[in-house]
């Protein structure tokens, strides 16, 4: 089975058409990412991943069945900016979404409950390198320490599918490449999905197991708008990224 089918999609805001006939199958495990000029709808596709969009045509699919409406935690998703909460350390940040899932009237753990939570916290944090940082605040954290913080948000509550909208863009060089790294190896350790957007080619083919070229077919100059996005290419990069490890 499928992890995600999407079947004719299209997405329109009143006359403007976003994407257009868009077909899509992934399965478990495979890492997606999503390249083509800015405009194009990639981000859009990735907001109908989460659940926040929904097509104005078509059908998707999450597990064979009709897609959720809004995001679960079967869903992560780490954005360029950060998601941290600065009056909380970084372990009380990762966990503060289990909190709130397994005591919605305190928005609390106590006892045992929050100790099982604690040591979950504690594994995803050696996961992603932040076992020493795991009582420092977010303003006592690097760009990339922060970024360390947002994944491991995402991934406390073991995502199927992870979803990632240009992550690294704002990361300088050498700390995109310690992230690059540090993604492939939590992916090849626990094997889920991930779908990720991103403007730079070589950060696509080195990541994606498969790399989705969204653009446009048709274009109309005098009605821009008339014609929407669909994925023109879906590139086979397994064998490159084995090759580079």
């Amino acid at each position: 089975m499928n992890l995600v089918e999407a079947h004719n999609i299209w997405k329109s805001y009143g006359d403007t058409i976003v994407l257009e006939h868009v077909n899509f199958s992934m399965k478990d495990g495979e890492f997606c990412t999503l390249v083509g000029p800015s405009g194009c709808g990639k981000t859009t596709f990735l907001r109908m991943l989460l659940g926040i969009e929904v097509p104005s045509k078509g059908k998707l699919l999450f597990e064979g069945k009709d897609y959720p409406q809004e995001p679960s935690d079967e869903r992560g998703i780490v954005f360029q900016r950060y998601s941290t909460l600065s009056h909380l350390n970084v372990i009380d940040n990762v966990i503060i979404g289990m909190e709130f899932e397994q005591s919605q009237l305190f928005g609390k753990l106590f006892g045992k409950a929050k100790k099982r939570v604690y040591e979950k916290a504690e594994e995803i944090l050696c996961a992603v390198g932040l076992q020493d940082a795991k009582y420092q605040y977010p303003h006592e954290l690097s760009g990339g320490m922060k970024q360390r913080l947002s994944i491991a948000q995402s991934l406390i509550k073991q995502p199927k599918l992870l979803l990632l909208d240009e992550p690294f863009g704002a990361l300088d060089p050498g700390i995109s490449i310690d992230m690059h790294e540090l993604l492939l190896d939590i992916h090849a350790k626990l094997n889920f999905g991930v779908v990720m957007v991103t403007h730079d080619i070589s950060e696509a083919f080195k990541l994606g197991t498969r790399v989705l070229v969204f653009d446009k077919v048709k274009t109309d100059k005098e009605y821009p708008n008339r014609f929407g996005s669909t994925i023109v290419n879906d590139i086979d990069s397994s064998k490159g990224r084995k090759n580079e490890k």
